[in-house]
């Protein structure tokens, strides 16, 4: 019981972890810039034009106002391209000649990433540069006891969203990081609550628990805490819904895996 506790906290822990692997890689050159969009605030300062030192806030169509220059349409371009497209006007219309220009970006509600389900903080979370799911997961507080293993992606390809099962737990136990899919703007990330199975009759502690990969009933029966002086493993039963959703009363042996949403029901000894 208590290793099977331990295994969301160990789960929760080795994505903080790779979030700080992610943000050392950042620091160390990987970073990318993050493209503007409407919603995000602009601080763009000229060099030696303290006149035309301003804080703009980009349209629903995309633009922002600019002394001298009016309207200009950033929408999608990186905060180095906003700056050589805004230095190119400046020049083209003979304002300032080899002008020298700089954009801090004081906040991008554009770029941002909902997590949504069984994580500690669920909510929208800014994504500047480069992401990764497991970095998304860590800044949501990672997930909770009760969270799968198991990472819906939904995300927006064109006209059509597409949806991509990340198998957390499997990808850490393998090492394998191929799946820690780099995040996009507007992502979907929701974490399902996990399968669970139900106990009762003559187990010390009937209830509803989380039930654990390739979990067999004896195993099942040691998370109840075990039967009570008067249960019996003889004629074990199980209640399971089929493929069409008819239930079904099913013996069992203690060997065997127990699946979503069994309920197991533990009988009295006669003897």
């Amino acid at each position: 019981m208590e290793n099977i506790m331990k295994k969301g906290q160990l789960l929760i822990m080795v994505l903080a972890l790779l979030s700080m692997i992610g943000v050392a890689n950042a620091a160390a050159g990987e970073k990318k810039e993050s493209t503007l969009g409407p919603g995000d605030t602009l601080k763009i300062f000229v060099f030696g034009q303290p006149d035309m030192t301003t804080e703009v806030k980009v349209s629903e169509a995309g633009n922002i106002t600019f002394p001298l220059l009016g309207e200009i349409f950033i929408d999608g371009l990186t905060p180095s391209e906003a700056e050589r497209k805004i230095v190119n006007l400046l020049e083209s219309k003979d304002i300032l000649r080899k002008p020298q220009v700089n954009i801090i970006t004081a906040s991008l509600q554009s770029q941002m990433v909902s997590v949504l389900g069984y994580v500690r903080n669920q909510g929208r979370y800014p994504i500047e540069g480069k992401r990764r799911l497991t970095e998304i997961l860590a800044m949501a507080g990672g997930i909770v006891p009760d969270g799968a293993d198991q990472i819906t992606l939904i995300r927006s390809n064109g006209n059509q969203y597409v949806k991509e099962v990340i198998d957390v737990l499997e990808m850490i136990r393998s090492g394998n990081l191929a799946r820690d899919l780099n995040i996009r703007s507007d992502d979907l990330v929701y974490v399902e609550r996990a399968s669970r199975f139900y106990i009762y009759g003559e187990v010390q502690r009937a209830g509803v628990y989380k039930l654990e990969r390739n979990m067999t009933v004896m195993q099942a029966l040691s998370v109840g805490g075990g039967l009570t002086t008067r249960g019996t493993e003889r004629g074990l039963r199980i209640q399971r819904r089929d493929g069409a959703g008819n239930l079904q009363i099913l013996p069992l042996k203690s060997s065997d895996l127990v699946e979503p949403d069994d309920v197991i029901y533990i009988k009295e000894s006669l003897f």
